[in-house]
């Protein structure tokens, strides 16, 4: 759930529409992604991502539209497949897709799966969607879903549509997975220096090679906030952070610390602060691990829509042309 500018809480269906309104900003500041998560708990409104996305492709133009991450354990892979050509076709080839095992457990029991089962479901779902995606008419049996038998799945997606990408945690299991069926990466660096994921980004190479697959995309998703100063984004983004993370279900009621949260912005994964503040450290982010891709999941919490807006303002406006700047020095 989200609150308006006094604070109050506003209604799931407002947070949706705000959802929609921030995408067309995003779009006509020249971001060049929009990607929506998906949870099933009260404070978020996202368990419908394609329907969200569909209704952004439809007052939107160049920016491409996805999700972050779709959790593909607890979906349908032949669903997932005919939402996601759809939204390709409805958005004239914008779609795009990022598959996962999620963070939070809240689907398994949503829709009747076991959490023991958690390895085997997303295995067998991740090879699925990679056959409808690369190889119709599909035959594939497993043990989570009925057998597909010389299968064509509609609508079709003309080639190089619905880039599909695996996102990953601290799993280096999960890296070599995404190598294995020479999918693009995506790093979930949401705590730490990033120079500690710099060995998944080698183990991802190096797996790609040995599975045969050419060098694909790799990029990373972290938490972030920007505004005009430093000392405003923190000021900000700090309660929001702190009360979303001490009523999260792995926080065993612990609260968080401002010398944390501050630590993470110094020497961690969080990009909080000025334009030049957090363009200068997502240059250095993309440089140190040879990133194709940075997504910033920005204003975490219950940031009320009107500061949400101000900080995609900012990151397209500012941010992003000064990344490229920044990173064309480096290369002249």
């Amino acid at each position: 759930m989200s609150v308006d500018e006094s604070g109050q809480p506003i209604d799931g269906d407002a947070v949706i529409r705000n959802t929609v309104e921030e995408a067309v900003l995003a779009d006509s500041v020249g971001i060049d992604s929009f990607n929506i998560s998906e949870h099933y708990r009260a404070d978020f409104m996202d368990s419908a991502g394609p329907v969200m996305l569909a209704a952004i492709a439809g007052r939107t133009q160049r920016i491409r539209l996805g999700t972050a991450v779709t959790v593909l354990s607890t979906q349908d892979p032949v669903r997932v497949y005919t939402e996601f050509a759809t939204l390709d076709a409805v958005s004239n080839g914008r779609a795009q897709l990022i598959v996962g095992r999620g963070s939070l457990p809240d689907s398994f029991p949503l829709f009747g799966f076991d959490l023991a089962d958690y390895e085997t479901l997303f295995e067998e779902k991740l090879e699925l969607l990679t056959r409808l995606l690369r190889d119709q008419p599909v035959t594939w049996s497993g043990t989570v879903r009925s057998p597909l038998t010389n299968q064509y799945v509609m609508p079709p997606l003309p080639a190089g549509h619905l880039p599909t990408w695996v996102g990953v945690g601290g799993s280096p299991q999960s890296v070599i997975r995404a190598a294995r069926y020479g999918l693009p990466l995506i790093i979930a660096g949401i705590g730490g220096h990033p120079s500690r994921f710099a060995p998944f980004v080698e183990l991802y190479k190096r797996a790609l090679d040995e599975y045969g697959h050419r060098l694909q995309p790799i990029g990373m998703h972290s938490h972030g906030y920007v505004a005009k100063t430093d000392e405003e984004a923190v000021d900000i983004q700090w309660p929001h952070w702190a009360d979303m993370y001490a009523a999260s279900p792995q926080s065993g009621n612990l609260r968080p610390t401002k010398t944390g949260f501050l630590s993470e912005i110094t020497d961690g994964s969080m990009y909080v602060g000025s334009p030049e503040t957090v363009a200068t450290k997502l240059a250095a982010t993309i440089r140190l691990l040879g990133l194709n891709r940075f997504d910033l999941a920005y204003a975490l919490g219950r940031v009320p829509h009107d500061q949400r807006m101000a900080t995609i303002e900012l990151f397209g406006r500012e941010v992003i042309p000064r990344v490229r700047e920044l990173l064309a020095e480096t290369t002249t």
